[in-house]
């Protein structure tokens, strides 16, 4: 099982959606919560993050690979179901 590695922005309001999703998809599926989760902070982390090929944060990546991009006036759904798609992508590899 891979790491879910989500790039964010402190202050930014989807991230803040995304964390909030990681979390409840964790409590509400066991196999999820074993998943190592990697928070990247891009203006921490410039040079990791300029390493990936993203836009918008959040942004989350399973071995390297884009999973799920947020977008301006993405709803907490649609960003739940993106952070979904990459913990069910890091269970199969």
């Amino acid at each position: 099982m891979k790491p879910v590695e989500i790039f964010y922005l402190p202050g930014c309001p989807y991230c803040v959606k995304a964390k909030k999703a990681a979390a409840e998809l964790k409590e509400e599926d066991e196999r999820y919560s074993h998943i190592p989760l990697k928070l990247i902070n891009e203006e921490e982390e410039t040079d990791y993050a300029e390493n990936h090929d993203y836009y918008y944060v959040p942004t989350a990546f399973v071995n390297d690979k884009k999973i799920f991009e947020a977008k301006p006036g993405d709803s907490f759904e649609t960003i739940k179901a993106g952070i979904r798609e990459a913990f069910e992508k890091a269970l199969k590899s």
